[in-house]
């Protein structure tokens, strides 16, 4: 069969460096860092007391609070900017309108009605509500023993609440579901949600992924598995992707929804179309639980899949936004798989991190990660890699990781990497549309 072609419609994010897509890479380009002193909880005795936290959220302003209070905070997160990436795109359900002069009625009067029962949802989260479990356990850890718990505890904690609560919220009546796959969870929905669309099983996906674990069990767990720098004295110098002395990553929170849809529907009602999503690859490591494979050996065969999805060569591509976490493994097996796949040609390609300023979303990554190369199409720019100050001898220097400063380069064509504990690994590919 042929498979149809999958343009972006629509965006809407929620980072520790704006809560819009505009602010976002606005502040991607300046180079800023979102990374500061915990203000969820005490960290004082922990041995890390920083993270990029979503700042000035109010879920008030978005959400009914009775709605809000039966949702973990990775799920307003998801519900508010699905709804950015909705009227972003202008699409609203059919017959999802509200009464009559109603907020919503008012709010959807507009846009161009999509079939509910052709537009869906995937979304990505590696977590889930885990501020709802932790704060339950505590509930129950310091009562009498008596089991006492909400009955909305399940519904918050469950990672495929978010994918149920936009649905239920637009009307999207569409395939249903949620990814898991640590890191890599949002960059899998993108690339399920490709596929629904290519394979003409809907027309419109909501789609990307949203994550909040900065709470003590987060920090915490991570500490434990020495994975966050504890750069507690330079918090916004402490993300720092490919350099020497780098230890490790900064926890990050968030959301990115990516409206995903095909190209006949996207022309029909004459939407604006920010680029074509042509690829996705997907493998794992089989090596570690939660080490790289040392040689790059999924992420070779990862990038290499997502070439061969898009039927594109190495040298189509312009940019890559890497995993890039600030890990001392990490690092290097991207960068070897990197020249494995690329050749030559990896010496024209722009890299970069933007885990340098946005922390680790984990789940939520692959889809703020995919937004910069979407932006970076849009508007001709690589967003840096920041805090670079020392060379590692183990990286190659001839390659351009785009430090310190954002660079002007027309980008035909992004690659955007996300790779999870237990060796998952998945890659998404975009270009300029042209018809």
């Amino acid at each position: 069969m042929e498979l149809k072609r999958v343009v972006v419609t629509g965006l809407g994010a929620l980072t520790p460096l704006g809560n819009d897509p505009e602010t976002y890479w606005k502040n991607l380009v300046l180079g800023k860092s979102g990374a500061a002193a915990i203000t969820r909880f005490d960290a004082t005795k922990f041995k890390t007391k920083f993270a990029c936290e979503v700042k000035g959220f109010n879920v008030q302003d978005h959400i009914h609070r009775r709605e809000a209070r039966r949702m973990d905070l990775f799920t307003q997160y998801a519900v508010v900017s699905a709804r950015q990436a909705l009227n972003d795109a202008g699409i609203v359900a059919e017959g999802f309108i509200g009464d009559e002069g109603s907020e919503e009625a008012l709010e959807y009067a507009g846009k161009h009605k999509i079939d509910p029962d052709r537009s869906g949802v995937v979304w990505g989260s590696g977590v889930g509500g885990f501020e709802s479990f932790m704060n339950e356990a505590k509930n129950f850890y310091h009562g009498d023993g008596t089991p006492r718990f909400s009955p909305f505890f399940i519904p918050m904690m469950i990672p495929d609440i978010a994918a149920g609560h936009i649905s239920i919220s637009n009307g999207l009546r569409g395939p249903n579901y949620a990814t898991v796959s640590a890191c890599a969870s949002s960059t899998h929905a993108l690339i399920d949600s490709f596929n629904i669309i290519r394979l003409g099983k809907a027309e419109v996906m909501v789609t990307g992924g949203s994550e909040a674990v900065i709470t003590e069990g987060g920090i915490g767990g991570f500490n434990a598995l020495k994975a966050l720098s504890t750069r507690n004295d330079d918090p916004q110098r402490a993300s720092r992707p490919f350099d020497k002395t780098r230890d490790g990553f900064v926890l990050g929170e968030g959301a990115g929804a990516i409206i995903l849809e095909s190209l006949e529907h996207a022309l029909a009602r004459g939407a604006k179309i920010y680029c074509e999503m042509v690829g996705g690859g997907m493998s794992a490591d089989a090596h570690h639980i939660t080490a790289p494979h040392p040689e790059g050996l999924g992420a070779t065969n990862v990038m290499r899949a997502t070439l061969e999805d898009a039927g594109m060569q190495p040298s189509d591509v312009d940019y890559v936004n890497v995993h890039g976490t600030s890990t001392p493994l990490g690092d290097i097996a991207e960068t070897q798989a990197i020249q494995k796949v690329f050749g030559e040609a990896a010496y024209d390609l722009s890299i970069s991190s933007t885990k340098s300023m946005t922390g680790h979303l984990l789940g939520a990554a692959g889809a703020i990660e995919a937004m910069a190369c979407i932006k970076a199409i849009e508007h001709g720019i690589i967003p840096p890699t920041i805090n670079f100050e020392h060379q590692d001898e183990d990286l190659d220097p001839k390659l351009d990781f785009t430090f310190n400063k954002a660079r002007k380069r027309d980008v035909g064509a992004a690659l955007s990497n996300t790779f999870g504990f237990g060796g998952h690994n998945a890659s998404v590919l975009f270009k300029k549309y042209s018809s």
